[in-house]
């Protein structure tokens, strides 16, 4: 297919360089400039103008927040204006149910194609094209795009009609697995004040009853007292939390535990720490017992 991608950060360009790899007619752009350099060299078309990526089937937009989708997609030279009638807008981004409900009905209005599609994974997923894709919107463009999806996931589940439902489901993924990072977090505090090994531990659980993924990675990170690089900033972690929390005020659910973790979230970018890894909220529960995490790990 001939697509264009917008947002290189770590995952965008990760997932724009598997689409090239399979033989797909990719023209990126970034708001900021100087990203897309090995992914020309790859074999993709650099779009100098947002519009010059929207010259072909759909456009895909892995973006930060709310604040840079409807920057890119509603603004006078924006997405919607951009796009020809019938291509298809794939945002693959984390954004607001509300901001996802908007979209559907600006693009519908203008006579294209709108589908929600973020996904689950780190950066390293999104490298080897193992993401798992939520999908929500018409039938018919989710299977014109699956071709898309099967270059940069493991697996594709469509979740419902309305893209909206996709946002839902990817914010409510993400509190899972904040929740999982602070309950580590305070397991792991209270094992490591006691002088257990805390990197055992982590071994023990994650090899029997907690063999997950998510207690794998956050265990790790929290036993190592490792949060840098970012794999997915503090910050962002945030902005999901209060976004999942936004959704529930909507629908009149009360969500107590989220609202446990956006103050947990706050306290860390309080602290000046916007840029670890979201897993640091874990770090939390060992400086609320007075401990360091750091003076036990050799």
């Amino acid at each position: 297919m001939k697509v264009g991608f917008v947002g290189l950060g770590r995952m965008g360009s990760a997932m724009a360089a598997n689409l090239v790899k399979a033989g797909h007619n990719v023209s990126v752009f970034n708001r900021s400039p100087g990203r897309s350099g090995s992914l020309i060299a790859l074999g993709a078309h650099e779009a100098k103008t947002l519009a010059e990526a929207c010259g072909g089937e759909a456009v895909i937009t892995m973006l930060a927040d709310d604040a840079a989708a409807s920057d890119i997609v509603l603004s006078h030279d924006g997405l919607i204006a951009s796009l020809p009638q019938g291509a298809i807008h794939i945002s693959m981004s984390s954004i607001s149910v509300a901001l996802s409900e908007h979209l559907t009905k600006m693009h519908a209005h203008a006579g294209q194609g709108y589908i929600a599609a973020p996904v689950f994974g780190r950066p390293d997923m999104a490298a080897s094209a193992k993401l798992f894709i939520v999908a929500a919107g018409d039938p018919g463009i989710i299977d014109t795009c699956l071709p898309l999806f099967s270059a940069l996931g493991q697996k594709t589940l469509s979740i419902g009609t309305q893209p909206g439902a996709a946002n839902l489901v990817k914010l409510s993924g993400n509190f899972l697995q904040a929740a999982a990072i602070e309950a580590l977090g305070e397991a792991i505090a209270l094992i490591g004040k006691a002088g257990i090994d805390r990197r055992a531990y982590v071994e023990l659980l994650t090899s029997t009853v907690f063999n997950l993924p998510s207690y794998k990675t956050y265990g790790g990170l929290i036993a190592q007292d490792s949060f840098e690089p970012a794999a997915f900033a503090a910050s962002l972690g945030y902005k999901d939390i209060r976004l999942a929390l936004a959704a529930a005020e909507s629908l009149r659910v009360p969500m107590p535990l989220a609202s446990l973790l956006r103050d947990r979230f706050l306290r860390l970018l309080a602290q000046g720490d916007d840029d670890l890894d979201w897993a640091a909220i874990g770090r939390l529960a060992a400086q609320d017992a007075g401990d360091s995490l750091r003076r036990a790990i050799p």
